[in-house]
């Protein structure tokens, strides 16, 4: 993944009500939502839904298909995967991210 790509889907993710539409979408999966489980659920207007799915569409962070009079959106899988490998690229300096306990030196202690 190019910066500018991924730049360009933290852009669209940095807005909360676009925010909240994408983690909806990627709750249902490959399932699928439609427009309007989207604004029953989160219960924004249908205008300004339809300007914040452009948005995630655009970023290419969801991909939508018509099925019969209704559209379903769902997660870009391959997209989504891949920012998150952009920002998880050699992350740790290349070691395991798993936290490591930390060892307390209590005053008292028996070694």
């Amino acid at each position: 993944m190019k910066n500018i790509d991924a730049v360009q889907s933290f852009l669209a993710l940095g807005q909360e009500s676009r925010l909240n539409i994408f983690r909806l979408i990627v709750q249902k999966g490959a399932e699928g939502v439609t427009p309007s489980e989207i604004k029953e659920s989160l219960g924004i207007p249908a205008a300004t839904l339809s300007f914040h799915l452009k948005e995630l569409y655009q970023a290419n962070l969801i991909l939508v298909e018509r099925q019969s009079r209704n559209l379903i959106y769902r997660p870009h899988a391959e997209q989504v995967t891949n920012l998150m490998d952009f920002l998880l690229f050699n992350c740790c300096g290349g070691q395991s991210c798993d936290p490591q306990p930390v060892k307390t030196n209590i005053v008292g202690e028996n070694k």
